[in-house]
């Protein structure tokens, strides 16, 4: 994976990238469409500290686009002031990582995965496939990260 290098400064460490990817909910999934025009939506997932996890409709025009283009990027962030803001871009090729789509059928490769996206998104350990999503897997070719709160120059100065 390629390194950071613009924004050091307020790059968030490798253990803050995974503590924040785990604790937000939503990620917004940018895709190439037909005749080269982006499609953005968003979408559940799990980090899993290496790859980003997406449980995506197949019968989907995301789906339909990566299967043309697995091209990808994925943005997580939070924060509403903008000395608060923070997140994250992964961006690489998506891969699909069950079959499509998923059955009950249970497989070890994926077991970790999917407690972790029940435990996240229904507060239960029992992952339960619909029969209509499947799994895409995004190990990042390139991942970027900011945290505002760490930019000195936003800091409140005290006055004295």
């Amino acid at each position: 994976m390629r390194e950071q290098r613009r924004g050091r400064a307020i790059a968030m460490t490798p253990g803050e990238v995974d503590l924040f990817l785990a604790s937000e909910r939503v990620c917004r999934v940018a895709t190439v469409g037909a005749g080269g025009h982006p499609h953005v939506t968003p979408l559940w997932f799990v980090w899993d500290g290496s790859a980003l996890w997406l449980n995506s409709v197949v019968r989907s025009r995301r789906w339909a686009d990566l299967a043309r283009d697995p091209r990808v990027s994925v943005v997580v962030d939070a924060g509403d002031d903008f000395d608060e803001l923070r997140g994250v871009e992964l961006s690489g090729e998506v891969e699909v990582a069950s079959e499509v789509p998923r059955t009950s059928r249970p497989r070890a490769d994926l077991a970790e995965i999917e407690r972790g996206y029940a435990r996240k998104y229904s507060g239960t350990p029992e992952f339960v496939a619909d029969g209509r999503h499947a799994w895409l897997r995004l190990t990042p070719a390139r991942l970027v990260s900011w945290d505002f709160r760490k930019n000195p120059a936003l800091k409140p100065r005290r006055s004295g």
